[in-house]
């Protein structure tokens, strides 16, 4: 069992948090927070879809991230011939030892960087459902533990372009949350053409924290805090997208999940040892959003996803200030109560 020894405390947290945000900020220009989210889902254990437009950035994103962390890092290009077995392994016949060995894949690394996800077909897309979501790989009926720490980050491009298959259901709702890059802002193109002009700013990026530092900060944000009325605000938001009548699909019990992990780990980063109704709305949108499905009419009506999440916040009371509640990790310790602030958004 882990004690409060063995975690890193959040000054730890914030300072290692610090150098790998420094480190991929400095090859992301101007999209602070595009990489605090994704550092809320690496310490939230969680998988990060990358969506948009070609040549903003996806992969480079992720590639930086990997970079900042002195991990395994594995990259799989999907593309329409690739294979299940490329990317779990195989189990080959080995003629000396008159038995079958199993050669990895490419899966078996601490952070996979799939890129175009969905330039491959549904059935390739499926080898990653059970890796993603119990950190294991079952070939020929033998499961193998992945390491850890242990995350995807995906990127593909609008289903609209050609030749993209769309992720089914089971595979977007296993990713934590989904992230758009978008343009940047005409200062920060500039700087990029100052600092990419040259050589590549990925090459001279070199590791600023390691993989067991990165368990043990997943350890800490494990402890924070998170209240009884923020926990039902939570389930609330998640339970308002099953009856929205813009909604054919709403999200899943493992959203609900999903969103409370990432509002603990967003308040680490933030150095609370507890959550608040904040940390669920600002990060309402990039997990919930992905996972909804729209009604044929609200399409027509071009409702979006995020247009209802941000209608559920709105329309959702937020829960009252509580007196003082236990402390990070039930040291005992009181923690100020919360104020009620607007949704906000990352």
């Amino acid at each position: 069992m882990t004690t409060y020894d063995d975690r890193a405390s959040l000054t730890d947290l914030t300072a290692t948090v610090e150098r790998v945000r420094s480190s991929v900020e400095s090859v992301i220009e101007g999209k602070p927070e595009v990489v605090r989210l994704s550092l809320t889902v690496l310490l939230a254990e969680g998988h990060l879809l990358i969506e948009d437009v070609p040549g903003v950035g996806k992969t480079m994103l992720a590639k930086a991230l990997a970079r900042s962390i002195d991990c395994s890092v594995r990259r799989i290009q999907f593309t329409p011939d690739l294979l299940p077995s490329d990317i779990t392994g195989v189990s080959i016949w080995d003629q000396q030892r008159r038995d079958f060995e199993f050669k990895p894949g490419a899966i078996f690394a601490q952070i996979v960087i799939g890129d175009e996800i969905n330039r491959a077909s549904p059935k390739t897309q499926s080898a990653l459902l059970e890796s993603m979501e119990e950190r294991q790989v079952t070939i020929d009926g033998h499961s193998y533990e992945l390491p850890s720490p242990f995350m995807v980050v995906a990127t593909q491009n609008p289903v609209e372009m050609e030749g993209t298959y769309p992720l089914p259901e089971a595979q977007r709702d296993r990713f934590m949350a989904r992230v758009s890059v978008g343009y940047p802002s005409v200062e920060a193109e500039l700087q990029m053409l100052d600092v990419h002009g040259g050589v590549s700013p990925l090459e001279d990026l070199q590791p600023v924290a390691h993989a067991h530092e990165i368990v043990k900060l997943i350890e800490a944000v494990r402890g924070v805090h998170v209240s009884e009325a923020v926990r039902r605000y939570a389930v609330e938001l998640v339970a308002a997208t099953r009856s929205h009548p813009d909604l054919r699909l709403g999200a899943s019990p493992r959203a609900t999940l999903h969103l409370l992990r990432a509002a603990k780990a967003s308040a680490a980063l933030a150095g609370r040892e507890y959550a608040l109704p904040d940390d669920v709305q600002a990060l309402a949108v990039a997990v919930l959003a992905h996972r909804l499905l729209p009604t044929a009419q609200a399409q027509l009506n071009r409702r979006t996803a995020e247009q209802v999440v941000q209608e559920i916040l709105q329309h959702t009371p937020v829960p009252a200030a509580p007196g003082r509640q236990p402390g990070f990790g039930g040291l005992g310790r009181t923690i100020p109560a919360y104020p009620q602030q607007p949704p906000r958004g990352l």
